[in-house]
């Protein structure tokens, strides 16, 4: 892998280090092998997400005395905030932007715990998957916002690339000979002024986990709780899950949140499975079997201590305290807005992003206030009206020969005064519509009452004192209720679900 250096006009090989792809076997795997590339690919925003809240969480238990030792003896510190190019042009007022990266580390294992993971050691740092953590200043919410490693971005003195490959390029400016924390520092420096110019957000604080720190917290907490539409089996991830609610931890958790192959949406669903498995952890850490068991909860701390890597100013004490209202109806998980997929002039897959406005907008907004309720002076509700009283005008929209006549005959016979029947302006209307004019509520609802769920309105072409009945391709007759339309469809760039959601997903 190589990259253009914007700076020197030059074309450079990545030092295998910093290859997002070294490590790997030399020779390519054989389909179905399920130890080749695909299974040891990481889900790097789950893993650090999880073990950052394990302490965040728990600190909120009375934890905070133990919580504040734990962190002061065991996390990592980097020198992660870059002094320039990390500037906030979205105005979001106080909140807290945390960027959240996992890392393929694996170092610290040993060799059982590699044999038990399907995976080997590897030099290499790959940041597959980060996440941006936006939180509000009085702490009560969060959004955890998904990019896809393949989005294509502009990298800072690098031109345009592939998201994942800005934490390697900012590893080859630490000094020769330098460090692997300092190069850390430097990738993640560069990462930091990529994410906050594509945001337009400073990003406060940086946090770091690796997979054998995931695999413990999972283990540790006792297995997180999902939901899977269909059985779910690859070779390539190592999963083998059947359908429905089930609990999972350890290789099995890893294995559910890196598949890739056999998705209907590849990366977009895997973000989905990282997502979900998040907001389980959660849950499992809000609830009692955690919160009242001491001895797991100093088990997590320790686990996550160990794994985490985070910024120098990073006051974990202090978002614990500031996120105590947190509830997982209120932490949301949302994909950056994105267009689609696409090919670049090296004719590999990325996936192009929205605008700059439109990204800038989505920022703005994470952590926007809803407006206050216009007040309104209090009204009566109108008087409820007979049948007899009501004049109505019935009009086909459906595309059904005959339909407005039908409905006419049974209005009639219900009591209801009908003046006239005709065709709709269009014959494609697909929901039914009562239109009346202001002051006719009471007549509308009196109507409303015999075709439940059709659409009332207030339109200016309706006489005072006539009601329309607009008939879509949703009626079923005088007494019935309209057909339900089916959900929208999910589009992309907008996945959004809470940590509280446990619908089934694939």
């Amino acid at each position: 892998m190589s990259y253009h250096d914007d700076r020197t006009g030059a074309s450079r090989p990545l030092p295998p280090r910093l290859d997002p792809r070294a490590g790997r076997p030399s020779r390519p795997a054989a389909p179905g092998d399920p130890t080749g590339p695909g299974r040891r690919r990481l889900a790097a925003g789950a893993r650090v997400v999880a073990g950052l809240l394990s302490l965040v969480l728990l600190g909120t238990s009375g934890w905070g005395w133990y919580l504040g030792r734990v962190a002061d003896a065991s996390v990592n510190r980097t020198n992660a905030i870059p002094t320039s190019g990390n500037e906030q042009t979205v105005d979001t007022g106080a909140a807290m932007n945390l960027l959240l990266v996992g890392n393929d580390s694996r170092a610290g294992a040993t060799e059982e715990e590699l044999a038990l993971l399907n995976t080997e050691a590897n030099p290499g740092l790959n940041t597959d998957t980060m996440i941006l953590a936006h939180v509000p200043a009085d702490g009560s919410a969060a959004s955890f916002v998904s990019f896809p490693r393949d989005s294509y971005v502009e990298i800072p003195g690098y031109g345009w690339d592939k998201l994942n490959a800005a934490y390697a390029y900012g590893g080859m400016e630490a000094p020769d000979g330098a460090s692997d924390a300092a190069v850390q520092a430097a990738g993640a420096q560069l990462l930091i002024q990529t994410i906050s110019s594509l945001t337009g957000l400073r990003i406060d604080h940086y946090a770091e986990v690796d997979l054998l720190g995931f695999f413990k917290l999972s283990t540790v907490v006792g297995g997180v709780e999902v939901n899977l539409c269909e059985p779910a089996k690859d070779s390539f991830s190592g999963v083998d899950l059947p359908a429905g609610v089930q609990t999972i931890s350890g290789e099995q958790a890893l294995a559910f949140v890196r598949q890739r192959h056999g998705l209907p949406r590849g990366d977009f669903d895997r973000i989905v499975r990282q997502q979900t498995f998040i907001g389980g952890m959660i849950r499992k850490m809000l609830s009692d079997n955690v919160l009242l068991d001491l001895g797991k909860q100093r088990e997590l701390v320790q686990a996550a201590a160990d794994a985490l890597t985070v910024d120098q100013n990073l006051d974990l004490l202090r978002l614990a305290q500031q996120m105590q209202s947190v509830t997982p109806g209120s932490i949301d998980f949302q994909t950056v807005p994105y267009v689609g997929t696409d090919r670049d002039e090296q004719d590999r897959s990325i996936i192009r992003l929205e605008d700059e406005k439109t990204l800038h907008a989505f920022f703005a907004q994470l952590n926007a206030e809803p407006a206050p309720a216009e007040e309104t002076a209090e009204t009566e509700a109108p008087a409820a009206v007979s049948a007899a009283d009501v004049d109505v005008e019935v009009y086909n929209g459906s595309g059904i020969s005959g339909l407005a006549g039908d409905a006419g005959e049974e209005l009639t016979a219900s009591g209801f005064q009908v003046t006239g029947t005709a065709n709709a302006d269009s014959m494609d209307y697909e929901v039914t519509e009562i239109r009346h004019a202001a002051g006719d509520e009471a007549l509308a609802a009196a109507l409303a009452a015999q075709v439940p769920g059709a659409i009332t309105k207030v339109v200016d072409d309706a006489a005072s004192g006539t009601v329309q009945l607009v008939l879509g391709s949703d009626f079923n007759g005088v007494g019935q209720a309209v057909t339900a339309a089916p959900p929208a469809p999910v589009t992309e760039g907008a996945d959004a679900r809470t940590a509280a959601d446990t619908d089934c997903i694939n």
